[in-house]
């Protein structure tokens, strides 16, 4: 476990309210506006009921200028951290890593394979 798995996961709408929002001075309903979505969509966001969707991720790129693949990232992050914790106990208990060779039968590593 690296040192982050022991810190509460930060849900990616409380970045949005403090590192975006906040700072601008922009209301969950001046948001929805802008964006054209319904508020309730903006306030699930920021309060950890609702995850950050491939397209508001393209509508706050739009908005704030951040990359979409930077509010996607946040997100699988987030996901990824709760679910290790939800569930990676349980799979380490019960999975078994494959043992893999140190070669295969073409003489390279497993990992150096390409295809094509």
């Amino acid at each position: 476990m690296s040192n982050k798995d022991f810190l509460d996961p930060i849900v990616p709408g409380e970045i949005l309210r403090e590192d975006f929002m906040e700072p601008m001075q922009i209301s969950i309903n001046q948001l929805s506006r802008d964006l054209a979505v319904p508020p309730n969509r903006i306030s699930e966001i920021v309060n950890g009921k609702r995850s950050i969707s491939v397209d508001t991720a393209l509508w706050l790129e739009r908005y704030f200028g951040v990359e979409a693949q930077f509010w996607l990232n946040l997100q699988s992050e987030y996901d990824l951290r709760v679910m290790k914790r939800k569930i990676g106990p349980d799979i380490k208990q019960r999975i078994i890593p494959a043992k893999r060779p140190a070669t295969n039968s073409t003489g390279r590593s497993p990992s150096s394979h390409r295809p094509g």
